[in-house]
């Protein structure tokens, strides 16, 4: 009945375009969205306003031309967010003649993710995500108020007990709505920021967790509308607070479910260093990727818990990739950069592509930093916006993971970005990136 029930509901059928935002339709018939629907490719590439891109070869090279929205196989989902029942069908973008479209962010991952297939390697992750409860109903975007005494948030609230019960009502609702869409949380914590809370997923294959990262964030902004909150993903929602990050563990196993990362001792294997190497050599060319907004910049500043350098190191939270403790057989990496601002998808295909290079290389890394790693030398990530955008789309690192396609299209997205919030005065920009992001 429950099925018979969802398959009469009005389904939304959308991918992730380059900002990890959902573009798509509402179909009234739900058996047309599951058979994919028609769309113009470029409606993935357009910037975080939710304009064209100026100029772009997808719209004036090929005529603007019709792709087809393909669901994934994750759908159909609740959307337990919405007061009318309606149905989600995850899906990602393919050409007319059933080629993956090339600047489709879920693409770029499966074209990683066959380069490990075809070793007989899986890819297994989980993440870490990070976001901040807001009141923006005024000029400025302000802290929330206690849902029990009715007052603005004051201070750090560090794994406090008191912030979960205060916001259970939010918080139970969320989980539930995590549970819906089959997104394995393991842990909510009360975060160092004012407002902040972190998500923790059990660990999966890659592309699960890529995909559920997209859903989360949707779910959380969503449920927070509904409990009279606004939700935001931002890198810095303040500038003297604590910034939203995503950390991304990964390890590599073979067809019997090997850890090929462990070595059976607490320093990990050969590969687990090669694939480290390969990250560090990529990192700050793809700075685009994990910092992909002005205000992502503000995040990456020294000593504010986000790496800034090329560092990695055992145990140790002040280096981009961390080798945590534990036992052998779950030996793995914590790749820390990336903002709560990013597409997991393109997030991914940077870590998981730059990791595969140093493999396949035999790299090596340089030795493990022991202590403050703010206070240790090592290549910086790209300064500022523009400087990515340029080590993005000029990096051979870069080109060896992502096809033109996308390079061109991310590039052209960002700077079209950069000229149209050029014109927002700096304390209003927040309204753009609040919900987009």
């Amino acid at each position: 009945m429950e099925r018979e029930e969802a398959q009469s509901r009005p389904t939304r059928i959308a991918a992730a375009d380059l900002n990890g935002q959902w573009r798509g339709k509402r179909v009234g018939d739900p058996a047309k969205a599951g058979g994919g629907v028609r769309m113009p490719v470029s409606a993935l590439s357009v910037d975080v306003l939710g304009a064209d891109i100026e100029g772009s070869p997808l719209v004036f090279d090929t005529g603007d031309a019709d792709g087809l929205l393909v669901p994934t196989g994750r759908g159909p989902l609740p959307m337990p967010w919405l007061e009318r029942p309606q149905m989600f069908e995850p899906a990602w973008m393919f050409t007319e003649d059933g080629s993956p479209f090339e600047a489709c962010p879920r693409q770029a991952l499966a074209q990683v993710l066959e380069r490990f297939a075809a070793q007989g390697w899986q890819v297994r992750c989980g993440a870490e995500m990070e976001f901040t409860l807001v009141d923006d109903r005024g000029a400025d975007l302000a802290p929330p108020r206690d849902p029990w005494s009715g007052r603005p948030l004051r201070g750090e609230a560090i794994l406090s007990m008191r912030q979960l019960d205060a916001f259970d009502g939010f918080l139970s609702a969320l989980a539930q709505g995590a549970q819906d869409l089959g997104i394995p949380i393991e842990t909510i914590t009360s975060e160092a920021g004012i407002g902040q809370f972190e998500v923790t997923f059990g660990i999966a294959g890659a592309m699960e967790t890529a995909d559920n990262a997209a859903l989360f964030k949707t779910l959380t902004r969503g449920t927070a509308r509904a409990h009279g909150l606004a939700a935001t993903f931002m890198a810095k929602p303040y500038p003297e607070d604590a910034g939203n990050g995503m950390h991304l563990h990964v390890s590599i196993c073979d067809g019997a479910g090997r850890n090929l990362f462990s070595n059976g001792g607490p320093d990990g294997a050969d590969m687990l260093r090669a694939a480290i190497a390969g990250c560090l050599e990529a990192m700050p060319a793809s700075t685009l990727i994990f910092a992909p907004h002005g205000n992502s910049y503000a995040r990456l500043v020294p000593g504010a818990h986000a790496p800034t350098a090329a560092h990695w190191g055992y145990e140790n939270r002040t280096v981009a990739l961390r080798v945590p403790g534990g036992a052998p057989e779950a030996r793995r990496f914590e790749h820390r950069v990336p903002g709560g601002d990013t597409n997991p998808y393109l997030v991914m295909a940077a870590i998981l592509g730059a990791a595969l290079a140093g493999i396949e290389d035999g790299a090596t890394p340089p030795p493990p930093v022991t202590g403050n790693a703010y206070a240790q030398a090592a290549p910086s990530l790209a300064a500022d916006w523009e400087a990515a955008v340029t080590a993005f789309e000029t990096a051979p690192q870069m080109q060896r993971i992502f096809a033109p396609a996308l390079i061109a299209a991310l590039a052209r997205t960002k700077r079209q970005e950069m000229r149209r919030l050029a014109d927002i005065a700096p304390q209003d920009r927040w309204q753009v990136w609040l919900e987009t992001v």
